[in-house]
């Protein structure tokens, strides 16, 4: 099975965008003072079952959409990179060809070529 980058869909170009938003530095203060603020007025409203309910299930809503949105981002970006990868290996003539598309090998090739790469690494190191 050869792993490829999944297809753009229409929603696509909108979550890579709101993945850079959310992945800016300014994001985290921004959620911090969000977080504390919503303790602060739990706190003066004696803490409200209702307003806590709500709390968490927007956290909880918020943490799952969030979770599919890096999935999205980093699996595409993940296999577009092993593309590349593969690539580069392909061109240079020395290289090893086994591991082109060892993401998509059996366990026991790729403990084979991992085994293999590491008698290669102590080979090289005793010379």
């Amino acid at each position: 099975m050869e792993s490829q980058v999944p297809p753009r869909t229409r929603l696509s170009p909108y979550l890579h965008r709101f993945d850079a938003i959310v992945a800016h530095s300014a994001s985290v203060g921004i959620v911090a003072f969000v977080v504390l603020l919503s303790g602060v007025m739990l706190a003066v409203t004696n803490f409200p079952a209702f307003w806590e309910s709500m709390f968490s299930m927007v956290a909880w809503a918020i943490t799952l959409v969030m979770l599919f949105l890096v999935h999205h981002t980093q699996r595409r970006e993940q296999v577009a990179t092993q593309l590349k990868l593969d690539e580069l290996i392909r061109a240079i003539p020395q290289a090893d060809d086994h591991y082109v598309r060892v993401q998509a090998a059996e366990d026991e090739e790729v403990q084979e070529l991992e085994q293999r790469q590491i008698e290669h690494h102590r080979a090289t190191r005793a010379n």
